[in-house]
């Protein structure tokens, strides 16, 4: 095993990285504007291709909140149509299906759905798109003409507002299912015609008592992911 370097610098990151998770369970209260803005600022510090930050990012809170939930919900149920601006994978397999796998029975197992029961776990599955009661959601866009490569930049704008809102003890889950309807969420939000969803983060603090709340997933170590070339 590798000896772990240190930096009070490195630590804090370390700290983070091992301490976010991804929440499933939130308490209703809205958080302080203050707050919310803190984060939007540190994600904001967020590296991007030629410094475009191609980031764009719509903010719910109160009744918004509550529109885009009910508004979404009844969408679906009403058979309204879906579709990603972007492709869904297309299989999962080898590793990439043991550890979603995983992740999925732990989350079973916290909330009591024995394995098989596609009723209970389409209940569960159902839960993100009424925000897993979180009084925030934060929708991600970038421009269509940016591509695959704006998108990757908002998955990294992604990644430091979720550890930005861990170090202000604010819980958050990245939400792709939401942007499996991004027909209806440009058009419920008002966005421009060329602007592709990439992706949902719903935020809040979280409900300490929520069963879906009491696990954690693993992660694999470096050398599981890493060739060198020497």
């Amino acid at each position: 095993m590798t000896e772990t370097v240190s930096s009070p610098s490195a630590d804090v990151l370390r700290s983070l990285l091992a301490e976010r998770w991804s929440c499933r369970g939130f308490l209703p209260d809205p958080l302080p504007r203050e707050t919310i803005d803190e984060i939007l600022e540190l994600a904001g510090r967020s590296p991007s291709w030629c410094n475009t930050q191609p980031w764009q990012v719509v903010v719910t809170e109160g009744e918004g909140t509550d529109r885009f939930r009910d508004g979404l919900t009844s969408h679906i149920l009403g058979g309204g149509t879906g579709g990603p601006d972007f492709a869904f994978p297309s299989g999962y397999s080898g590793a990439h299906r043991e550890r979603r796998l995983e992740c999925a029975l732990q989350l079973y197992d916290a909330v009591g759905i024995e394995r098989g029961d596609r009723e209970a776990s389409g209940r569960q599955t159902w839960k993100n798109f009424e925000l897993f009661g979180a009084p925030h959601v934060a929708i991600v866009s970038t421009p269509g003409e940016l591509g695959t490569y704006g998108a990757v930049d908002c998955g990294v704008w992604v990644s430091t507002f979720l550890l930005a809102a861990q170090s202000l003890g604010v819980a958050a889950i990245p939400q792709a299912a939401l942007a499996a309807y991004a027909p209806f969420v440009r058009e419920h939000l008002g966005l421009e015609d060329d602007r592709l969803v990439v992706c949902g983060i719903s935020f809040g603090r979280p409900d300490p008592d929520h069963a879906a709340n009491g696990f954690r997933t693993t992660r694999v170590g470096a050398a599981a992911t890493t060739t060198w070339l020497s």
